[in-house]
């Protein structure tokens, strides 16, 4: 805190140290409850992060994460977001953030509600949330969710199951009619929900170097 040089930025690792000089009792106890997560097999952020945060794109992996230490892993990088949001906002930029399969953060009780708050404030400070999922019937199990698409400005949809496109007629107030475009639809086809307006519309990406770069259909990835 004396020069705010990021070199010298404390881990869990100082914070324990520090605990176990204490005197009291209270501070062994802490330490002693910390130690998993600072010196067992939870410590993967008791370290510097191994992540650079200083680049324009910053992409954090969450899936290998195991159960014990889910909800810690998903605050963590949620608390990130918001730091680097403010971080930009006092630099007149926007944050653009993307949370493929956002169902697993509803999933645990504490990222939804961070997540909730994220949404919530993150447009006043320049922050850009968009969440990405496969199955929205497992989102919508969350009353969080639920609250938070029924208010979404913009919302893109493809092809649906029989019971997502049930859910999601009801909560975005879709007609029979428009939801023919997300039953059965081919690839790049669907709706989108904008401002109160839904329109059908119908993208063909052609096949080029980019489509074999994005591509997630397992028989068209290219070996090399």
């Amino acid at each position: 805190m004396q020069d705010f040089d990021t070199a010298k930025i404390p881990t869990l690792i100082d914070f324990y140290e520090v605990l176990k000089s204490q005197p009291e009792k209270e501070a062994k106890g802490l330490a002693l409850s910390f130690e998993l997560y600072i010196n067992g097999n939870l410590n993967v952020f008791a370290h510097k992060t191994n992540v650079n945060t200083t680049g324009r794109v910053v992409a954090y992996d969450i899936k290998d994460l195991g159960k014990q230490l889910k909800s810690i892993g998903m605050l963590i990088v949620l608390d990130y977001v918001w730091n680097r949001i403010t971080e930009n906002r006092a630099k007149g930029k926007r944050t653009w953030i993307y949370m493929d399969e956002i169902y697993l953060l509803f999933a645990n009780e504490y990222s939804a509600n961070f997540l909730f708050e994220l949404y919530k404030r993150a447009r006043k400070w320049g922050g850009v949330p968009t969440g990405i999922t496969q199955n929205v019937e497992d989102l919508l199990k969350s009353e969080t969710a639920r609250s938070m698409l029924s208010n979404t400005d913009f919302v893109m949809m493809l092809n649906q199951a029989t019971s997502d496109r049930v859910q999601l007629a009801r909560l975005l107030n879709i007609s029979d009619n428009l939801l023919a475009y997300v039953t059965n639809s081919d690839s790049g086809q669907g709706l989108i929900c904008c401002g109160g307006s839904i329109i059908p519309f119908r993208d063909k990406f052609p096949h080029n170097e980019l489509y074999d770069l994005m591509t997630t259909k397992i028989d068209e990835v290219k070996n090399e």
